[in-house]
């Protein structure tokens, strides 16, 4: 039984303003709805743990979103997440950075999760991420001194889907720009469209329509 872990924002508004965020809740289901599908156990942790701030949680249509957000289990762990300081690493197969604004003001940055992340990574496990949650990957240096992602081709929200989205003036940082300078290649397509790339064990999703490509893909390495 393959185990995945996933690692969600405490940051519940957009950057510094008092805008609702945190993650943004169908990214975590339709992966989420993937890895069960599969009959994969998870486990959802934080930097500091506790109750979990998610956006979009009611968006009218969809329904994996819905059956998946209301769950009275997952409700339970995105009520109690495990603080990152108390995981031991070797119980996981996989990391999931689900997106949300929130993120790029955390995890973006945090030094502990990015250490359990490569460690995870060097003992062959596989880390996903979608739409902001590759800012996740930003801190992750291997134990040779190289950044995860120095020599991986990878996607995440651009900067166009800023734009349309109406965020690109509040958000604290163009993720496109950042994993752009540090990854050996930036992909991506026309906005709002479905793009994964799977890069060795790594497995990157360009916005919101990509949340069950890269869950499958994840599934797709475990399995």
């Amino acid at each position: 039984m393959k185990n995945i872990l996933i690692i969600v924002t405490n940051h519940a508004t957009l950057g510094t303003t008092d805008q609702k965020n945190g993650t943004f809740a169908p990214e975590l289901t339709h992966a989420l709805d993937a890895f069960l599908q599969a009959g994969f156990n998870y486990d959802v942790a934080s930097i500091s743990g506790g109750a979990a701030p998610f956006y979009g949680e009611d968006i009218e249509g969809d329904d994996v979103n819905a059956r998946v957000f209301n769950n009275s289990e997952f409700q339970s762990r995105v009520r109690n997440t495990i603080p990152v300081n108390q995981l031991n690493i070797d119980d996981y197969d996989a990391i999931f950075y689900p997106g949300g604004f929130g993120l790029l003001s955390d995890l973006a940055e945090h030094a502990t999760t990015a250490t359990l992340a490569a460690s995870l990574y060097e003992r062959g496990g596989v880390i996903g991420s979608v739409c902001h949650g590759p800012a996740g990957l930003l801190p992750i240096t291997l134990s040779n001194g190289q950044p995860l992602i120095a020599d991986k081709n990878l996607t995440g929200f651009t900067r166009e889907e800023e734009v349309d989205f109406g965020t690109i003036n509040d958000i604290p940082f163009l993720l496109e720009e950042a994993l752009t300078r540090k990854a050996a290649k930036f992909s991506k397509i026309q906005p709002w469209g479905e793009h994964v790339i799977v890069d060795d064990r790594l497995v990157t999703g360009q916005n919101p329509a990509s949340a069950h490509g890269v869950g499958k893909a994840i599934v797709d390495l475990l399995k």
